[in-house]
């Protein structure tokens, strides 16, 4: 996996060269030439059918409780994956001028010879590009699980084996989906199973290309927020190496522009975003809940550690997201601190004033929110799991009366 992120770099796009590719990759930045185009859509259309078909099964199973859950567990999830491909085609401009903004500001920034905003840039790249790999490394495991479970559970189960060989239990499907053929005979079975490995992979595709995406940019706004604050505490120059009050305006002036933008795009990207992570909550409450059912009242030892897997993917999925909004909310509540350590008391009382000003602009908070109801921070992640385990033993004493 590191090779393939080294050979995935671009030194155009130091910070987002990975997670660009990625997105160009499984097309969610669609490409110029027309036939590709009308390919990527293609393959778009083709899973958003199939997420279709698994609600349709669900008409199929509804008198038995255990199948449902198992089909709900996986159809909201893709459900999610279209909704995220879904508006990210609807608003491909805009993510397109956020994705270069990041990129600009961040290359204006390389070219500094600060030691410590040079450190501050090194780790910031070095801590996405962990991320990145560890978010797609527990989505394709959690992808190779869920394509390989079938197989595990008929090799490693002699009772499931044995009840179907004998016909009084059917195959395990990869996914569960209808499909207009019978799934009880073996090439049916295989047909049905190469269609939901198809849509497994690609959706997979989908979410670790949208997600580690949105996770970079937030740490990217992170990072701006921490340079601007070093930025303005060195406006004034050292008490052994003062500016002139040309240079400081300009920086002062500098620091305004960038701030003005950030919170320009911020704002656009919270914009992107916020609707899906309203959804996500629900939909990882409900994950989350059903998730924690199955691993109780599973008695196989091999599919309790399957299903363990992907309740870690669900909650690492909102965990990371909080996190990272987390960090650039206080981030910003910090960055009003920058100005008050510069040599603000060294200078006259025009400078004195236009720096109130600036520290006025730099109160306004940057976060980012779940639609209108809600901020996307670690209190909130902590209130979903509660609300998840209130779900879960509701859940679980309606089954043992």
């Amino acid at each position: 996996m590191l090779n393939v992120l080294k050979r995935l770099e671009n030194p155009k796009r130091p910070l987002l060269g990975p997670n660009v590719k990625a997105l160009k990759f499984w097309g969610l930045l669609l490409p110029e030439n027309i036939y590709m185009k009308y390919f990527y859509l293609l393959m778009h259309v083709l899973v958003t059918i199939f997420t279709a078909t698994e609600y349709v099964d669900i008409w199929f199973i509804k008198y038995d409780l255990n199948l449902i859950l198992n089909n709900l567990k996986i159809t909201m999830l893709a459900t999610m994956s279209v909704l995220k491909i879904t508006t990210f085609l609807y608003w491909q401009q805009h993510w397109k001028d956020i994705i270069e903004y990041v990129t600009r500001a961040d290359l204006a920034q390389r070219t500094t010879d600060d030691v410590e905003k040079n450190v501050l840039i090194t780790k910031s790249t070095r801590y996405c590009r962990k991320i990145t790999l560890f978010y797609w490394s527990l989505m394709y495991t959690t992808v190779v699980i869920v394509i390989f479970q079938p197989i595990f559970k008929y090799f490693l189960s002699r009772n499931y084996r044995e009840n179907v060989k004998n016909g009084t239990d059917s195959y395990l499907q990869v996914v569960s989906s209808w499909v207009p053929w019978d799934k009880s005979t073996i090439p049916g079975y295989l047909i049905a199973s190469a269609f939901q490995s198809y849509a497994a992979i690609y959706g997979g595709g989908w979410i670790t290309s949208f997600d580690s995406n949105a996770m970079v940019i937030m740490v990217f706004f992170k990072a701006e927020l921490e340079l601007l604050k070093i930025d303005c505490s060195n406006m004034f120059g050292t008490e052994t190496k003062p500016v002139s009050d040309e240079v400081a305006l300009k920086r002062l002036k500098d620091c305004h522009r960038r701030h003005v933008e950030l919170l320009k795009y911020s704002r656009l990207f919270d914009a992107c975003l916020s609707p899906i992570m309203l959804l996500y909550m629900f939909v990882c409450s409900v994950m989350l809940c059903v998730t924690a059912y199955q691993i109780t009242s599973e008695t196989s030892a091999m599919q309790q550690f399957l299903t363990t897997e992907y309740l870690v993917f669900g909650i690492a999925q909102l965990f990371i997201y909080c996190w990272h909004s987390n960090d650039v909310y206080y981030a910003s509540l910090q960055l009003s601190q920058g100005p008050y350590e510069s040599l603000w008391w060294y200078r006259d009382v025009s400078h004195r004033k236009n720096l109130y000003i600036l520290t006025a602009q730099f109160s306004r908070v940057v976060v980012f929110s779940a639609g209108p109801f809600t901020k996307l921070t670690v209190a909130t992640f902590l209130s979903i799991i509660k609300g998840a385990y209130s779900y879960y033993t509701l859940l679980s004493k309606s089954q043992t009366k």
